[in-house]
């Protein structure tokens, strides 16, 4: 999915909410335990209660990868009913991969090329700290997307992201945009940004004013969507809005996919106003 056809998508779904499917089979519905499959059976659910309202969904793939090959044949389980839908959903593997370049190549692979891997990403995410070689890789692929670790939405993004280059005045996570802008476009690379941060998304706005921004921290982290808006949304909206566990984990009974259902049309509806 290019820029165009994602701006379109969110037009059309009045949206722009990112459904994060961080799905930890400890906290599924102990009812779905005696499917085949129950992580995809929950992701399943929680896609066809949703669809029709997030513009984009983003599997964490720890919560695959820590289960093996039965992790991951969730996973492709769940990539294969969501390319049911490639013109309705754009999706983001949430890997924050981040090596050198031979080995970025071969991240890069792992999510974009299907005939290898069996997966199909639109986009993934990627840690910045090795520099430029480390993240090129990833933007050699037509169509698809970066989503660069800009300022993140934990209480550890103080430790070092924040710090100020006293010879430019900029800190860290400007450094990060400033020079990144550089190795991509508005066309393919995006940026994370906690909505926990939302004051800096002006900030943010001077340094990558046309970028596509990645917002988690909505929710049940306490972000503000108000404040994302406010400071982040341009012309062409240039959010994605991610929110996991206030919408996977709105219920834990049998009625879990239609509380999850309620929780993304109340963000839809919201974000529907300020489109």
């Amino acid at each position: 999915m290019n820029r165009q056809q994602l701006i379109e998508l969110i037009r059309r779904k009045k949206s722009f909410l990112c459904v994060g499917l961080d799905s930890d089979i400890n906290k599924i519905p102990r009812h779905l335990l005696s499917e085949p499959d129950p992580v995809f059976a929950f992701n399943k659910a929680i896609i066809d209660a949703t669809i029709h309202l997030a513009v984009a969904y983003k599997p964490n793939l720890a919560f695959y990868e820590s289960r093996g090959v039965k992790g991951l044949q969730s996973l492709e389980q769940t990539m294969q009913y969501l390319n049911r839908f490639s013109d309705q959903v754009f999706t983001i593997a949430d890997a924050k991969r981040g090596d050198i370049g031979n080995t970025s190549e071969q991240y890069a692979r792992s999510v974009f090329c299907p005939k290898e891997s069996g997966f199909e990403f639109d986009a993934i995410t990627v840690a910045p700290y090795m520099g430029e070689d480390s993240v090129k890789p990833f933007l050699g692929f037509d169509d698809k997307w970066v989503v660069l670790l800009a300022l993140t939405s934990n209480k550890g993004a103080f430790d070092f992201q924040i710090i100020e280059n006293k010879a430019t005045g900029l800190r860290l996570f400007e450094e990060v945009l400033t020079r990144s802008k550089n190795w991509g476009t508005p066309e393919n690379m995006m940026y994370v940004v906690g909505a926990t941060k939302a004051e800096m998304l002006a900030d943010i706005r001077r340094i990558v004013p046309n970028n596509f921004l990645l917002v988690p921290g909505v929710g049940a982290q306490g972000g503000s969507l108000a404040e994302v808006v406010r400071y982040g949304m341009t012309p062409e909206c240039g959010l994605l809005v991610n929110a996991s566990r206030s919408i996977l984990f709105a219920s834990t009974g049998t009625d879990f996919a239609e509380k999850a259902r309620q929780e993304a049309q109340s963000m839809q509806q919201e974000m529907a106003a300020w489109l």
